[in-house]
């Protein structure tokens, strides 16, 4: 049955920034097809409610409080879930972020934070996951973002360090293949805690669907879908690949109307 490649019973995975919104999200699908996750991120109270939902499942759950924004922290969720699950097979490198501001307001130490924060801390774990991922061949997925392939003012940090992620995702794959596949997500506007501004007012939402071809806020659960093919023998003959699960934009939906120099 098709529907058999999608399971992976009995695997093991680590996603970081679980405790909401897409990464949690992330994590509790990978219970639901069969896997036992180690989450992590800095609340302790969410991944409680996190491992929750994974428990419900019937799978085991692994909660790891920690600041990932370090990258010798990130790199040790590798040797937690040998060490408390047995095995690692999947990475959902979901850590990430930088806030948006004008160009002469990015200062180099802001582009600097948003490549640790974004791509050193994935390439931290990916690189300590590696003899594990080799044992029974691996999938590492990484969560990028449609402002690392689309343009718009605002976003040179985040966007930057977004495409890096991108491109470091087909280094990676070339690199860890055969037995290894390295695959990304480009996420566009999710219905999560950090679009809390724009779901509370409904002039700014009309005015990001009016500019989503699929006319509407992507739901976390679109991206655990994703999470789920790209982590799955369902993509057995996938790596080095960028999956846009964005709604179809081709320029940012939400204009943050920064004025001319």
């Amino acid at each position: 049955m098709i529907w058999d490649r999608f399971r992976i019973d009995g695997r093991a995975a680590v996603v970081t920034g679980a405790g909401r919104g897409l990464g949690a999200a992330a994590a509790v699908a990978l219970a639901q097809a069969g896997a036992d996750v180690v989450i992590s991120a800095r609340t302790q109270e969410q991944l409680r409610e996190v491992a929750a939902e994974i428990e419900a499942a019937g799978r085991r759950a692994l909660v790891v409080p920690a600041d990932l924004s370090d990258p010798d922290t990130a790199a040790e969720l590798a040797g937690r879930a040998v060490e408390g699950l047995g095995r690692l097979d999947i990475v959902v490198n979901n850590m990430g972020g930088a806030m948006p501001a004008p160009f002469m307001d990015t200062e180099p130490r802001h582009l600097e934070k948003a490549f640790r924060f974004n791509v050193a801390t994935a390439h931290a774990l990916t690189r300590a996951a590696v003899p594990h991922l080799l044992e029974a061949g691996g999938s590492v997925v990484n969560i990028s973002s449609a402002v690392g392939r689309i343009a718009g003012r605002g976003y040179l940090a985040y966007g930057s360090a977004k495409a890096a992620l991108a491109h470091y995702t087909r280094l990676a794959a070339f690199d860890l293949a055969p037995r290894i596949r390295v695959n990304a997500i480009a996420v566009g506007s999710i219905a999560t805690s950090a679009l809390d501004v724009v779901m509370t007012s409904d002039e700014l939402r009309t005015e990001m669907e009016g500019s989503t071809p699929l006319r509407r806020v992507g739901d976390p659960e679109d991206v655990a879908a994703a999470v789920l093919y790209l982590a799955s023998p369902a993509s057995a003959y996938v790596t080095g690949s960028l999956l846009r699960v964005d709604g179809g934009i081709e320029t940012p939906n939400l204009d943050l109307h920064l004025e001319d120099l």
